[in-house]
């Protein structure tokens, strides 16, 4: 049994005859403009308070994380400082704008482990200066770093002796460092062991320089950091 399509009918049950000039290959049909709807009002008004209460969101959180970064960075990174005073003349002049690098201190404290700087840096700690100077409170000193757990250190007739299992002979640490030119005496009269986490501290200005001559050795908790960096003059601009 063949099957054939049926034909299509009009409503006069005859078939519709289709005239050539309806398919004109010329003609062309252009699409029917289609406008795209507009939003609501209400939902335009809803994006615009969401887009501005972003935007007051993303201030309040820079105003918020700002101070919180900057507090970061000067607490475990690096901190400015200015120094007041003469005692590390004439490596470093009064009023003198330094950049003090933090990084080794933080890492020392995340290993528990002590913070011992190396012979010759200049370093900021923290000191109780009641008993020297009979003013109760705590100040941060900058000094450079002479001796070292448990050096064997002597002061006498002007000159710094330093005896370890290097040097049994004992050295003068003034003469092998880069800093030593501006060294010309050292008074005072001190013989001892740097006892284990302390470092023997004193001023590059020896003869007016409140250091471990008379308060003794620096205890490694007490450092801050270690200068990295002079800023100011910016003609004295200097890498420690």
């Amino acid at each position: 049994m063949d099957i054939h399509p049926e034909p299509v009918h009009t409503s006069d049950s005859q078939t519709a005859p289709v005239s050539p000039s309806t398919l004109n290959p010329n003609t062309t049909t252009e699409p029917p403009n289609i406008a795209s709807p507009e939003p609501p009002e209400n939902q335009a008004s809803s994006d615009r308070s969401y887009d501005g209460l972003r935007s007051i969101l993303s201030t309040v959180g820079i105003i918020i994380l700002a101070p919180l970064i900057a507090l970061m960075l000067t607490h475990f990174i690096f901190q400015p400082y200015e120094v007041d005073g003469a005692s590390m003349e004439t490596t470093l002049q009064n009023q003198d704008r330094l950049i003090v690098l933090k990084v080794p201190r933080t890492f020392a404290s995340l290993s528990r482990h002590p913070y011992i700087p190396h012979r010759g840096d200049v370093i900021i700690f923290n000191l109780d200066t009641s008993a020297e100077l009979g003013s109760p409170g705590k100040k941060q000193l900058v000094k450079r770093v002479i001796g070292l757990p448990g050096d064997h250190i002597i002061i006498k007739d002007g000159s710094i002796t330093i005896i370890n299992q290097a040097h049994p002979n004992g050295f003068n640490p003034d003469q092998t460092q880069s800093y030593g030119s501006v060294i010309k005496t050292t008074d005072g009269n001190v013989d001892l062991v740097i006892p284990k986490d302390k470092v023997f501290v004193c001023g590059d200005n020896r003869q007016n320089s409140l250091d471990s001559r008379v308060f003794g050795p620096v205890d490694a908790n007490s450092i801050v950091g270690k200068l990295e960096l002079r800023i100011f003059p910016f003609n004295k601009l200097q890498v420690f």
